[in-house]
């Protein structure tokens, strides 16, 4: 695989990968924010960019791993093995959904994202709290299931019109914020285009969900229920 930039796909890798994937989950090891970045995937979704030195140090350890080759020519550089097939399936997604939770406990990730492929299956990143991304490719069913259990849970909560949903989420045992965004690209940029959000919490073993106000974008409003986020997030990917 060519660099990012000027990325290109080995033929037959994309097809050879999904039809894997429809047998099981594919997982593609764990990476650093600094090792990502310097492969350029995922960049678009960093808080922030690891310093200079710090980079450096990620190419060295992707080299030494043979992650990352000189290609014939001087000027190329080949991303190889999982890494390289995460960089290839991140830059074909054009929407992403972007899930961050609060009251995650040892051992869970406090951030998820899905990329979901033309294929049917999805491209998943489970970050923790060291900062380590766990990555892997899933058919699409799995993936939106596998989100949707680690979303705040319980029994439909009902809310009228004194109900703040700040409140809620003041008190919340456990809350998420899910964005969806569709991009388009821009010769090499990715540019990001409609969104939406689902707001979920979880108060003494009931959940409530919410989304945003279509006439006013910073007020939230409840989701009308019983919702199935499984099929909310479907709706929001369409």
């Amino acid at each position: 695989m060519s660099q990012p930039n000027d990325a290109s796909v080995p033929e037959g890798l994309v097809s050879a990968v999904v039809d894997l994937v429809n047998t099981g989950p594919v997982q593609l090891g764990a990476y650093t924010v600094a090792e990502l970045t310097a492969v350029d995937a995922i960049v678009d979704f960093l808080e922030t960019r690891p310093s200079d030195e710090v980079l450096a140090e990620a190419v060295r350890s992707l080299a030494a791993r043979q992650l990352l080759v000189t290609g014939d020519d001087s000027e190329q550089i080949q991303v190889r093995g999982d890494l390289g097939i995460t960089v290839a399936f991140q830059q074909r997604a054009r929407v992403v959904v972007d899930a961050r939770a609060t009251g995650t406990g040892p051992g869970e990730p406090w951030r998820m994202l899905l990329l979901p492929q033309p294929e049917g299956i999805c491209l998943a990143i489970r970050i923790d709290a060291l900062g380590v991304h766990e990555v892997g490719l899933y058919t699409m069913d799995d993936a939106l299931d596998g989100l949707a259990d680690w979303l705040p849970s319980g029994h439909p909560g009902e809310v009228d019109e004194r109900t703040h949903p700040d409140d809620l989420l003041a008190v919340a045992e456990r809350s998420a914020l899910v964005t969806v965004t569709h991009y388009t690209a821009e010769g090499p940029a990715e540019v990001a285009g409609e969104s939406a959000d689902l707001v979920l919490a979880n108060v003494d073993g009931q959940r409530y969900v919410f989304g945003r106000d279509p006439t006013h974008s910073g007020r939230l409003v409840p989701e009308p229920g019983p919702v199935d986020v499984h099929d909310r997030l479907v709706e929001l990917l369409a």
